[in-house]
């Protein structure tokens, strides 16, 4: 397909959008490898959806995500991550390491990160529903969930922030921004959440009196309540959410009825639930039975 057509079909009407765009740089990407093969055999040149997705979720989730966190934000498979990331790093828009990727151009990481795509709309709005509850000079905890990225991404306008958080992804999103004081916690660094756990960060923790802690929760449960998949950001989520004078869990529609091994805490210490679509009946019970505040952001369910 011809640049030029290429670069029409992208043409947005909107002259205030920052002059360097995630689609241009994949069409830079793709100029050059063009010109590259020019004397030799001609390349295609690629740009796609998928590559623009998978730029804008590195950009939420602070400049690099593991392939496994990726495909969970993107709701797509790790292989699919691995192919387009390969296909990025060809064009020099990413670096690849081993099970995770990283943005190669300040560009690309200062970009748009809000997606109109129907994949991070319910996040989006779910974190900006928890943005507007954080005052400016909150201490707060954030985990190292895909929807507490959203969240820290919501959070950038906030001011004088005291950050506590065990994810590497949330604190390059908000250190050095607004005079925020970012404290990350030590620990054992998980592949698969870019986060750090174990006894030295729960130590590390216990030092902070916390307005507020957001919390991902991996599923929801209508009788154990909230759930994580991993026993050591289990342990780090139930405490934030005990040394906190409000617990704020992020789940969207897709988590509720789902599985997950470790229960995260008692559910009566959870102040309030965000979620983007209106639970079945028998939560809402649950959730009232608990003393849990449900905020909902998005439509009824139509079932």
């Amino acid at each position: 397909m011809p640049l030029a057509a290429l670069r029409r079909g992208r043409q947005t009407t909107n002259k205030t959008q920052k002059s360097t765009n995630l689609w241009t740089l994949v069409e830079s990407a793709a100029f050059r490898e063009a010109e590259s093969g020019a004397m030799g055999k001609s390349k295609q040149i690629r740009s796609n959806h998928r590559e623009v997705e998978l730029l804008e979720a590195l950009g939420h989730l602070g400049g690099s995500a593991r392939n496994a966190h990726l495909a969970e934000f993107l709701e797509v498979s790790e292989e699919t991550v691995r192919r387009t990331s390969k296909s990025l790093a060809k064009a020099e828009l990413v670096w690849r390491v081993r099970g995770g990727v990283y943005l190669r151009s300040a560009e690309a990481d200062d970009a748009g990160f809000a997606r109109s795509g129907k994949r991070t709309d319910g996040k989006d709005r779910v974190a900006s529903a928890v943005a507007e509850m954080i005052a400016d000079g909150s201490c707060l905890f954030l985990d190292g969930g895909a929807t507490t990225a959203f969240v820290a991404q919501s959070l950038i306008k906030r001011s004088k922030l005291t950050v506590v958080t065990n994810s590497l992804n949330v604190a390059q999103i908000l250190t050095g921004r607004n005079d925020n004081r970012v404290f990350l916690a030590g620990g054992e660094l998980s592949q698969a959440r870019w986060g750090t756990s174990g006894p030295e960060t729960l130590a590390f923790l216990q030092q902070f009196s916390l307005d507020f802690s957001v919390i991902s929760a991996d599923a929801v449960d209508e009788h154990s309540g909230f759930l994580i998949g991993d026993t050591g950001q289990a342990a780090i989520a139930g405490l934030a959410l005990k040394n906190a004078r409000r617990g704020i869990v992020v789940a969207d529609r897709k988590k509720f009825g789902q599985a997950a091994p470790f229960v995260v805490c008692a559910p009566e210490l959870v102040g309030v639930v965000v979620t983007d679509q209106i639970p079945s009946p028998e939560f809402q019970a649950s959730f009232a039975a608990w003393g849990v505040e449900l905020v909902s952001v998005g439509k009824k369910d139509a079932k």
